[in-house]
């Protein structure tokens, strides 16, 4: 390969000499060690997410940790289906949409806690906060599916593996995180199964603090 250019560089117009400075190879072996670890890397970030989601948002974190399962169960499906090579680029790009399917995530909990602490029951505060977070969820997914569009159709190599990981591990994260989450959470909440407010990040005493907090300001005036 280096001599093909060297022959097509003499060959122009402007004499140009090519001197081989480094040369670098990557074998099967390294490759394969190189792609276990990503593998193992991207287990643990995982590991660590649901295990952060828990911990922060409890029984709200723990319905974002099923609906992350049946994203990545998807994701397989679809990586199966399109006989995609699983590159250490497209590893990067599934690892990144799972980012992002936790981010959507966050936005519709804090959604849900900002409406307990005004007052609202949890029925409501669901319903109020997933419509009031949607916009910016899926804004957010929207921009980043269009870019990974860009650069599937564009790019080139590893360019367009990354580009499919993310692309399609986006489209799906919004669709766990706006339905599949919201499934389960109506399925609590509907059947009236642990509904108290501290398993949803909100203290007993802290339900209505935002509009106490208003009635007394108002009060005052």
């Amino acid at each position: 390969f280096a001599s093909s250019i060297v022959n097509e560089l003499n060959a122009g117009a402007l004499p140009a000499n090519i001197s081989i400075i480094e040369n670098e190879g990557v074998g099967a072996t390294l490759g394969q060690i190189d792609l276990v670890k990503s593998l193992w890397a991207s287990a643990l970030g995982l590991g660590l997410v649901l295990l952060f989601m828990i911990l922060v948002y409890r029984l709200p974190g723990f319905l974002a940790d099923l609906a992350l399962a049946v994203y990545v169960i998807v994701m397989v499906a679809v990586f199966a289906i399109s006989k995609a090579t699983l590159t250490l680029p497209s590893i990067a790009g599934f690892v990144l949409s799972i980012g992002m399917a936790v981010d959507a995530n966050v936005l519709i909990f804090e959604r849900i806690k900002e409406e307990l602490w005004n007052g609202k029951t949890l029925r409501a505060a669901v319903r109020v906060g997933f419509q009031r977070a949607f916009t910016a969820v899926f804004d957010s997914h929207f921009t980043t599916i269009v870019g990974a569009g860009v650069l599937y159709m564009l790019g080139t190599g590893t360019v367009k593996g990354f580009a499919f990981a993310l692309f399609w591990g986006t489209v799906v994260s919004l669709v766990t995180a706006v339905f599949v989450t919201r499934f389960f959470v109506d399925v609590l909440v509907d059947n009236d199964v642990l509904t108290a407010p501290p398993l949803w990040g909100v203290k007993t005493e802290d339900v209505g603090v935002f509009s106490k907090t208003a009635g007394e300001s108002a009060g005052v005036s």
